[in-house]
């Protein structure tokens, strides 16, 4: 996107309130310090920070935390030049009563953003950019803009660093592999041809698990699995019969041709190495969907159960988008619950079309602006 005129470094407030750890503050980091690298401030206010301590040890320059129940910025602080209200978590009414009065006193209003969930279902491209006129309130008069996350160029895009295909490129897959590999596996794990599956599990508790895990152990093709700490841990620990415990991060196990590695919490740039290094990743949620995209190899969504099914709509709109093949749209429908035919191993043949499906995939969206790029296009036109 080629912005209009040069956008100042603005003053951005990004609201997100924790539901899952991985998800909401996986999202919103991201957004922040993409941000932050196009040469804006942003001020992140987060009622639950804690998953930041293993998700970005490091911070990020421009980026500053803000717990939830902080007052707002004094008057010798920048006021807030836009407001990003992640996944409806409802803005405090003490910060919007303080945005009104700045707004007053310096004359300009601040861009309201309504960022929404992620989802390729049609209604995402009609709603994108409307607006809701505030009736009431101290912001009353005020707008505030629903931006939609989409997998088109009528939506928001998506989140992407400028240089992330640059450094998935030049990334050494089989240095990674050589470092990572399980103990056992009976070939060295860098070595081309290699005859090893690896494959990332990063889910929630798909009825399906124990089932897969049975097809890898008695296949024919040895799979390494990587497994990420929490949730995903606990249900592959419950699928084995593995006492709950056991402390199980950072240690190995095997089961036939399968050979387990669980995995320790780890920045979000060394999850992204991760995807790069396997040929199948099961990821979950809205963010490691994302990366698991961008990875452009075979993956398998699990996507967040919803009591009243609807994430099932949800599913089928995004298989449909991504073009996926049968076999494909019939293992996440055993994958998610939608049904209980048995799963059926993907053979050589198989995963190659799984992983074209996802390279076409994403193919096509880099060809859109990503979400920031888009944002800021946005902003600078409300302003």
């Amino acid at each position: 996107m080629t912005l209009p005129r040069p956008l100042p470094a603005l003053q951005w407030d990004v609201f997100c309130r924790v539901i899952d750890n991985f998800g909401d503050i996986g999202v919103c980091w991201r957004l922040a310090t993409q941000l932050a690298g196009q040469g804006q401030r942003v001020r992140l206010w987060v009622d639950d920070a804690s998953a930041l301590a293993w998700m970005a040890p490091q911070g990020c320059p421009g980026v500053e935390l803000r717990d939830w129940h902080a007052p707002p910025p004094g008057a010798q602080e920048a006021p807030t030049d836009v407001m990003v209200e992640a996944f409806g978590c409802e803005i405090a009414p003490e910060f919007i009563a303080s945005a009104a009065y700045q707004a007053s006193a310096r004359g300009q209003k601040p861009v309201w953003i309504n960022l929404e969930y992620l989802s390729a279902e049609r209604y995402v491209e009609r709603n994108h950019r409307l607006p809701s006129l505030l009736s009431s309130g101290p912001a009353q008069g005020w707008t505030r803009w629903f931006f939609y996350p989409g997998f088109t160029a009528a939506t928001g895009g998506l989140l992407r660093e400028p240089d992330l295909m640059q450094r998935q490129e030049a990334y050494d897959v089989a240095a990674w592999r050589n470092a990572h590999a399980h103990p056992s596996l009976p070939v060295p794990a860098g070595a081309a041809g290699a005859a090893v599956r690896w494959m990332s599990l990063f889910c929630y508790e798909p009825a399906a698990l124990p089932q897969w895990l049975q097809l890898c152990e008695a296949a024919s093709t040895p799979t390494h699995l990587l497994v990420a700490p929490g949730r995903p841990a606990h249900a592959v620990r419950q699928a084995l019969g593995i006492s709950s415990k056991n402390v199980l991060q950072g240690t190995t196990d095997k089961r036939g041709q399968l050979y387990i590695s669980y995995r320790t919490p780890c920045p979000q740039a060394v999850f992204d190495e991760m995807l790069w290094a396997c040929d199948l990743n099961a990821v979950r949620g809205e963010d490691s969907l994302v990366r698991g995209l961008w990875a452009g190899k075979a993956l398998v969504w699990h996507i967040y159960p919803q009591d009243d099914d609807a994430h099932h709509a949800k599913l089928q709109a995004f298989l449909d988008w991504l073009q996926a093949p049968a076999s494909l749209r019939q293992f996440h429908h055993t994958w998610n619950g939608l049904d209980d035919l048995p799963l059926q191993w993907p053979d050589d043949d198989t995963l190659r079309e799984w992983t074209a499906c996802v390279q076409a995939a994403r193919a096509r969206l880099l060809m859109q602006d990503n979400l920031v790029a888009q944002l800021l296009g946005f902003v600078m036109e409300k302003r």
